[in-house]
């Protein structure tokens, strides 16, 4: 149950609820509890009154000629009956039960509690009263013959009133405390939740563009790691600006170029006195500059949809050898148009092992920015073709798949190997087209496909060296069996 109920949760409410609660909740068994102790305290002095009161009169029975008798003198019996509070009744009864001196109607005890000489003490009722009752047998003549109850009764006013006034005692205390003690809870959670507070002023305060790391020393030790993941973001955050700022001006700087020339060989062909060879060679610079351009965007598009599509990414089983030769059919054209050898080997679809689990959109993605780089790159003549190979390789006991796309072009070196994979970047002393963008969304492709990717030469020691793009997949959760073996 909670004291206080808020649409919205509350650390400091749920805080509060929590030591608030039990201390109501305890209050109603605190005075239980005191009661119940309070009884016992009132009740053992005038138990011992009782138990006195009792063996007085007990005193008073006397054997004579084998008869008993019991004398009270009547001051005594004065003493005994003055009681501003309760009513005071006594009752004596011989072995043979019969009525020597008190009230008659004083209710007598059980066969089972008869303990000669021991004081013992009972609850009961008379005349309608409760009554407290100490009563004792004390044996009166031969041994043989029965003994003598005698009995002394009070009522139970002044336990009770004395009870009360422990009670009160005890508890109306509390009543002043409960309302100090719930105050101080409070001031003190406001004391400990004050660095939160603190670590909220300073968050509002920075500037839109301040995402340096906050000061996790600051904070009490349980929100560190809330500081610390908080940092993390900030951290992410800020190389994520950082590269969508340097994605954008790279970006515009490889769009000034190819608006330049279109705006240049516009201008040109709207010269007086331009022949109709001059027009028409403007015309061919600037569809050259357009497609070049169109081009530059749809690879920015394609890094764009690549970069944003992890979480989102719908995945299918799909047949990587099939996927392969349909992209390298629709590079066909292009490769002869530059007199490149273009062909495929490796396993054929429905394979043991070429089935991999990912969108096949994207991986057709992967594959034509590979052989667009590899055509783009490799020489060709009609006394040397170039040759580029696409294959796949599937180890279906190893749960590997490989993608490799390799060609007779002039290779990349060692210290650039890591470098062509950044966005824009271009290989010095090739004068190939390109965005730049090919081999990035490659790398970003293959990442949200859980893919390796690694290039090395093609035929090392020879020249030209070649490039050889292998892209290794698990194929681990794929679930496609079958025999091992590359094909």
């Amino acid at each position: 149950m909670k004291i206080f109920q808020r649409e919205q949760r509350s650390l400091f409410g749920e805080i509060l609820d929590w030591m608030l609660t039990p201390l109501l909740l305890l209050w109603p068994v605190s005075l239980a509890l005191t009661w119940l102790v309070a009884q016992g305290i009132a009740n053992k002095p005038f138990d011992r009154a009782l138990e006195y009161n009792v063996q007085t009169l007990a005193q008073l029975v006397v054997v004579n000629n084998n008869r008993v008798q019991f004398f009270l003198p009547q001051p005594a019996r004065e003493i005994l009956r003055a009681d501003e509070s309760d009513q005071v009744y006594y009752q004596v009864l011989d072995g043979n039960g019969n009525f020597l001196s008190g009230e008659r109607d004083l209710p007598h005890p059980s066969a089972s509690q008869r303990h000669t000489g021991e004081v013992r003490l009972r609850d009961d009722e008379m005349r309608g009263l409760d009554v407290r009752v100490a009563y004792i047998w004390v044996s009166a003549g031969p041994v043989e013959a029965p003994p003598v109850l005698v009995q002394v009764a009070e009522t139970r006013s002044k336990r009770s009133v004395l009870a009360t006034e422990i009670i009160k005692g005890v508890m109306l205390p509390q009543f002043v405390i409960l309302p100090l003690a719930v105050l101080l809870v409070w001031l003190a959670l406001v004391r400990g939740i004050k660095p939160l507070s603190q670590l909220e002023a300073r968050i509002r305060a920075r500037k839109p563009d301040d995402l340096s790391p906050l000061d996790d020393k600051a904070v009490p030790m349980e929100v560190a790691p809330l500081v610390s993941s908080v940092n993390g973001l900030l951290t992410r955050l800020k190389d994520s600006i950082a590269t969508q700022k340097r994605f954008l001006a790279d970006a515009a700087h490889q769009l000034k170029t190819p608006l330049a020339g279109l705006r240049m060989q516009a201008d040109l062909a709207q010269r007086e006195g331009s022949s109709a060879e001059e027009l028409k060679q403007s015309l061919k610079l600037i569809g050259r500059s357009s497609v070049r351009a169109t081009h530059t965007v749809n690879q920015l598009l394609a890094l764009a949809r690549a970069e944003s599509s992890g979480a989102t990414i719908g995945r299918q089983p799909c047949d990587l050898a099939l996927l392969t030769m349909e992209t390298v059919q629709d590079s066909v054209p292009r490769a002869l148009e530059k007199r490149i050898d273009l062909g495929y080997d490796g396993a054929q679809p429905g394979s043991p092992g070429v089935t991999v689990d990912g969108n096949p959109t994207l991986l057709k993605e992967l594959l034509r920015n590979l052989l667009d780089n590899a055509i783009n790159y490799t020489p060709s003549s009609d006394e040397r073709p170039g040759i580029i190979t696409a294959r796949v390789l599937a180890d279906p006991f190893g749960h590997v798949l490989v993608l490799q796309v390799e060609d007779s072009g002039p290779g990349i070196p060692v210290a650039e190997r890591e470098l062509v994979f950044q966005p824009f970047y271009r290989a010095l002393g090739t004068e190939a087209d390109g965005s730049g963008l090919g081999l990035p969304i490659v790398l970003e492709i293959a990442r949200h496909h859980g893919a390796q990717v690694t290039v090395e030469e093609t035929h090392p020691g020879q020249t030209p060296p070649g490039a050889r793009f292998t892209v290794r997949f698990s194929t681990a959760d794929a679930g496609d069996g079958g025999q091992a073996g590359y094909a």
